[in-house]
């Protein structure tokens, strides 16, 4: 047996291969690695140390606090009280379904809250926090923080919500607040509201949403890998809305909308040396809350379906006849065209015919006035007399000179949505209606009745051109706006328009004759003389359907919504006006025993502080 000698070399050379392939694969690893640090640490540095911050670092916004609106006295018509919401960020919760099934659970959440969580969804992005639920109490604020740990991605909110103090009373001059829809997003700053969800949808709080939105701040935060905020780094602090003064006096709105009783209709009342609106009402109002976190379908539908139409603005969108409250301005445009004087008279049987035609356009006096001239037909509201004024005037003058008194166009008020009336001339009719204009209705134009409409906030406007004998301010429902701590709050701008007359004394003369409509022993508005101030005014009643030439109108056999509207325009005090108003019922009558009360009542409450006795200070 002999024994086989070891190959040394042999093995020291498989060694050394093995040795050196192992150190190559080292090497060629080590490379590997060398150059992917290299492609990440000095080629794209830049790129992944951003990554890796924003993964770690959030930058929030904060949204602004929205302006404050208060009333000429200081009190708050709208302000932002705290509330809790419950929010989800879908993109950190793993099971959304689940999730809102645990959720409801713990808390109340109904078909509508859902609905609402699904249509936010849809316009926001993944990481963008959606309310569930708002408004949440104190005892379901608890009953979700002992679950908190088993909901990732849900948490507590505290914000500030709008709310609206005196809701029915302003709801239609201050509009409210909602949520930001689709088409709002497309026209807003996407940075400035970064972190806001509401804006103004009507009223001021639309016309005014620029000043009293504010501007975002930015909060740069750490988080963990949940998401969870572990620190605050830096802080931008956010830029609060400006706070706003109105002319308007609530207690005025108030006194006002109570004085309409069980009538709906619309009180415009304004300063007529400045424009200030001091107050402005549509009745029936509606409770401008329930739009700011999203109007319930019952609640929407309610409001939609009610035949006496809250939504619906009368004193800047209800375009009504004028009826009789334009007699004194045509009475003017009379004096200032030559055509008559104010001593001139005319017989009025009852009814007036053009020439060669038999129709018979009656006088609401159906035995006539007698004769008259032009106090007695302002003063006793004679239709005769104004059907031959504008016969005499014609279409043209008429219409150029109704305009001058803003007719037929928008106010310019800082508000929303205001409709321009329609007064009518051959050039409109041509447009319109196609058709020629005919002389008979020249006559009806004349008692503010046919294609004639106007807005109550026009009406009161242009009586406060009489008042200040012939300044016509447009109208402004914002007085001043804050410019911040320290600094003295910057008033808006009047803006003025002269109408000039030839002769002054015109001014003179119908104002005297509409202090008859109240002093004057046949005045139609009689009832309302009294010791304390001496006002002029115009009674006005619109026809709501036309009544056939052998008929006579007999409200107890009309119904309800076919009745004559009844309206009122005046100032006061007569020697230094202060206020001028403009009234109008719906469907009450006569203008003088129902529209012209709710103006004395406007002016007695301005001018005297004497208040209704059905009207107590708001608890």
């Amino acid at each position: 047996m002999h024994q086989t000698l070891k190959d040394v070399r042999r093995e020291q050379r498989i060694f050394t291969n093995r040795a050196l392939a192992a150190a190559g694969l080292v090497i060629a690893s080590l490379a590997v690695v060398v150059v992917r640090l290299t492609w990440l640490q000095v080629l794209h540095h830049d790129e992944f140390i951003t990554e890796s911050r924003e993964n770690r670092l959030k930058l929030l916004p904060i949204a602004p606090t929205r302006g404050l609106i208060r009333d000429r006295n200081g009190v708050i018509l709208a302000h932002n009280l705290p509330s809790f919401s419950l929010e989800i960020v879908p993109e950190r919760v793993p099971d959304l379904d689940d999730t809102l099934a645990r959720l409801a659970r713990i808390l109340p959440i109904g078909k509508e809250d859902l609905a609402r969580f699904q249509r936010q969804r849809k316009h926001k992005r993944r990481f963008d926090s959606i309310p569930i639920r708002t408004r949440l109490s104190e005892e379901e604020v608890a009953a979700f923080a002992v679950n908190r740990h088993r909901f990732p991605g849900v948490e507590i909110e505290a914000k500030l919500l709008r709310e609206y103090p005196y809701p029915e009373e302003t709801a239609h001059v201050l509009g409210y607040v909602g949520r930001i829809n689709e088409a709002e997003l497309k026209a807003i700053d996407p940075v400035n509201y970064a972190g806001t969800s509401h804006i103004g949808k009507t009223g001021i709080e639309k016309s005014w949403e620029e000043v009293l939105h504010g501007k975002v701040g930015f909060e740069q935060v750490e988080v963990n890998a949940r998401g969870r905020v572990v620190r605050v780094l830096n802080r931008q602090p956010p830029v609060p809305g400006k706070d706003l003064t109105l002319f308007l006096d609530i207690e005025l709105q108030r006194i006002a909308m109570q004085a309409f009783g069980d009538h709906n209709g619309a009180a415009v009342a304004i300063d007529p040396n400045t424009g200030g609106v001091l107050a402005m009402v549509s009745k029936p109002g509606f409770d401008a809350n329930l739009f700011v976190e999203g109007i319930s379908f019952k609640d929407y539908k309610a409001l939609r379906s009610s035949p006496d139409k809250p939504l619906f603005d009368r004193a800047m969108r209800g375009q009504y006849p004028p009826g009789s409250t334009v007699k004194p301005f045509i009475g003017l445009g009379g004096l200032e065209t030559g055509v008559i004087r104010f001593d001139d008279t005319k017989f009025c049987p009852g009814y007036y015919q053009l020439p060669k035609q038999s129709h018979k356009y009656r006088d609401w006096k159906r035995w006539g006035h007698g004769k008259v001239d032009m106090d007695k037909a302002i003063t006793e509201s004679c239709d005769v007399y104004y059907y031959d004024l504008a016969h005499t005037l014609g279409i043209d003058r008429l219409h150029d000179w109704l305009a001058r008194f803003g007719f037929g166009q928008r106010t310019g008020i800082d508000l929303p949505g205001e409709r321009r009336g329609i007064l009518p001339s051959r050039e409109w009719k041509r447009k319109a209606r196609k058709q020629v204009w005919f002389p008979g209705e020249t006559l009806i134009m004349g008692i503010g009745q046919g294609y004639f409409l106007a807005t109550p906030l026009q009406l009161a406007s242009a009586v406060g051109v009489i008042a200040t004998n012939g300044l016509r301010i447009e109208p402004r429902i914002v007085a001043s706006v804050s410019a911040g701590e320290g600094a003295a709050a910057r008033e808006t701008p009047i803006v003025a328009h002269a109408v000039p007359v030839g002769d002054p004394q015109h001014w003179s003369d119908i104002r005297m004759a509409m202090n008859h409509v109240i002093e004057g022993r046949h005045g139609t508005a009689r009832r309302l003389r009294n010791p304390d101030y001496r006002l002029a005014g115009k009674t006005g009643t619109a026809q709501v359907f036309t009544v056939k030439q052998d008929e006579s109108y007999d409200a107890r056999k009309v119904s309800k919504k076919n009745r004559d509207h009844a309206l009122f325009i005046a100032f006061a005090p007569l020697e230094a006006p202060r206020i001028a108003v403009a009234v109008l019922v719906e469907n009450g009558g006569h203008g003088g025993s129902v529209a012209a009360p709710i103006a004395k009542a406007i002016m007695d409450y301005y001018l005297l502080g004497k208040r209704p006795a059905a009207a107590g200070k708001k608890p």
